[in-house]
């Protein structure tokens, strides 16, 4: 009764992935907490798919196409997957005009299993796929580290757009293959889930509410 009255408070615990987080999450968490002073965060950040119920989370932002049935979804923002390199890099090696090119580049990958990396691309303008397999002085598990490494000038890289848009406003990296679609890479979308209950603290419900606001209609 008493989360039915008065101000929202209470803890949150939320999960969330590291390039989210850190670039798009954190920097807008104090226009949430100023105008919920009562309610606290409390936010892990990493890019390891979390158990919500065992772990004790209220909420996770899931990049992913893959959601567990026993949870409630809801979409939080649609997600592209880009190319992007540096300008320094483009000048010193020059810009691919095609997918095929790629196999002539320093290619900045995402590691999925043991198998040589393939990157696959579907045409905007016709139903044309290709894939082509890269090959690359740099590979990791997390798109800020990708991304960074670009930003190095070593190669051309594959990025979800939350993790490349501030590099690509600035002009420190740029988009290559514009022209192309990358599929079957990154999810296209970025959900928030919860476990299910019957009785969802408000201000679990507060803080779903307000990140949907600001990222489905921003």
């Amino acid at each position: 009764m008493r989360d039915t009255a008065g101000p929202v408070r209470g803890l949150v615990r939320i999960t969330a992935p590291v390039a989210f987080a850190r670039q798009q999450l954190v920097p807008i968490i104090g226009d949430f907490l100023r105008e919920f002073p009562q309610v606290r965060l409390q936010v892990e950040v990493t890019d390891r798919i979390v158990s919500l119920s065992s772990e004790g989370f209220d909420l996770a932002i899931r990049h992913s196409d893959s959601l567990p049935e026993t949870h409630v979804a809801l979409p939080l923002c649609e997600t592209r997957t880009l190319l992007v390199a540096s300008p320094h890099y483009l000048a010193q090696q020059g810009r691919p005009v095609k997918p095929q090119d790629l196999a002539q580049h320093n290619c900045l990958y995402y590691p999925r299993g043991v198998e040589s990396p393939r990157w696959t691309f579907a045409a905007l303008d016709s139903n044309e796929q290709v894939q082509v397999r890269i090959q690359g002085s740099f590979a990791t598990n997390n798109s800020e580290s990708i991304r960074d490494a670009a930003l190095q000038g070593l190669g051309i890289a594959m990025l979800p757009d939350f993790s490349a848009s501030a590099a690509l406003k600035s002009g420190s990296l740029q988009q290559v293959l514009t022209e192309w679609q990358c599929i079957d890479a990154f999810a296209a979308r970025l959900w928030l889930v919860r476990p299910w209950s019957a009785q969802v603290p408000r201000a679990v419900t507060t803080l779903t509410h307000w990140l949907r606001a600001r990222f489905v209609n921003g």
